[in-house]
């Protein structure tokens, strides 16, 4: 299996990259060790997220040297004012990078000015917008000063997405329903919080196995420390297939 390079290039928006719904965090500090998996999972044809720990140790042109071999996900999170977020978001599309993401909490203003700054760039990324952490759950929001649950944000913050022109949002497994039947649009999904049955939850807490991911429609699965700490990521990530039908 391998991705298609019609992801990463042109119309970024298609969804024809079967392998690629399965994406890896390379949450590594040392970028030799992302590397290293990047060459040992290329083959399966999955995409690699790139966060905030490795994007600082390695920098864009870390970035750069991965997103000519591989799929990325740049997962930065932008969220300022809107020029700030318009320049970052051009930036990173310079990268080559296939998928990039927004705090949908910025507001309409910053929304609609990240989608403008791709208008007139050669490649375009998907561009997502960030919901609701996976690590909060209702206490927190409230903790933080939103009122409702954290359903009702989500559901909130992606319409405001949808309506600013984004490609989707980035939510947990428990909103994927929620998305794709109570917001217009016909927006992505992108899930963290992705853990195989018998998995550790970590610091997740809106959390579902892959095959419950596929069966509420998710289209892109993000996977982290199941794979990046298994003995065999190789393995790992075939049974991930497995779980989700692919193989």
């Amino acid at each position: 299996m391998t991705a298609n390079n019609e992801a990463r290039t042109g119309s970024a928006r298609e969804k024809d990259f079967s392998p690629g719904q399965l994406i890896i965090a390379l949450d590594y500090s040392d970028p030799g060790q992302a590397r290293e998996l990047v060459e040992k999972l290329n083959p399966l044809g999955v995409g690699f997220k790139v966060g905030l720990e490795l994007f600082l140790a390695g920098g864009p042109p870390l970035v750069k040297e991965l997103a000519r071999r591989s799929p990325v996900f740049l997962d930065l999170k932008f969220h300022d004012i809107p020029n700030t977020v318009a320049a970052a978001v051009k930036s990173a599309a310079s990268l080559g990078v296939w998928m990039l993401n927004v705090h949908a909490a910025g507001g309409k203003k910053m929304l609609k000015a990240a989608r403008e700054a791709l208008q007139d760039q050669k490649h375009k990324p998907i561009l997502l917008a960030v919901t609701v952490l996976t690590s909060m759950d209702d206490q927190e929001m409230a903790e933080t000063g939103c009122p409702g649950t954290t359903g009702e944000r989500v559901i909130r913050l992606a319409r405001l997405s949808a309506e600013c022109g984004l490609d989707g949002v980035v939510c947990s497994p428990l909103e994927i329903d929620l998305v794709k039947n109570h917001v217009s649009g016909n927006l992505l999904t992108l899930t963290p919080g992705i853990r195989p049955a018998g998995e550790n939850a970590g610091d997740q807490v809106r959390i579902a196995t892959p095959d419950r991911v596929i069966e509420a429609g998710g289209d892109y699965l993000v996977v982290g420390r199941p794979v990046t700490r298994a003995p065999d990521p190789y393995k790992a990530v075939q049974n991930i297939f497995a779980a989700m039908q692919i193989v």
